[in-house]
């Protein structure tokens, strides 16, 4: 059973920072491109960060580039997002999401996806 499961999430003053990490099990890790998502209440769900199967491939959204880093521990089946200089707007519920193929911010197309991690930034 594959279980996809976010840590990291909580409270911050703007301008500060966060690293979220998220676990993919039942799976093999290095066979998945991963990637990070987000929710605000309100709005709907947009991609944040994708990152492929080896970590040699990255892709940001313009909102947050400069300032998250993505990266992936193959090896202990992790994925990352080192969020710096937070600011207010980027207050959500952030979720991982895997899937064998490279398909971007397209998040109902992802095989598995995990339950969320709230982040909120506080100004």
């Amino acid at each position: 059973q594959v279980q996809v499961v976010e840590s990291g999430g909580g409270l911050v003053q703007a301008g500060g920072s966060l690293r979220l990490s998220c676990t993919a099990t039942g799976l093999t890790f290095g066979d998945y491109a991963m990637v990070w998502f987000r929710q605000a209440p309100g709005k709907e769900r947009e991609g944040v960060a994708f990152i492929s199967w080896t970590g040699y491939n990255t892709h940001y959204a313009d909102s947050v580039k400069g300032r998250f880093t993505i990266s992936r521990d193959s090896r202990n089946g992790v994925l990352y997002l080192q969020m710096n200089s937070l600011k207010p707007d980027d207050t959500a519920i952030y979720y991982c999401a895997a899937d064998p193929h490279l398909i971007g911010f397209d998040a109902a197309r992802y095989k598995y996806c995990g339950q969320g991690t709230q982040v909120t930034v506080s100004s």
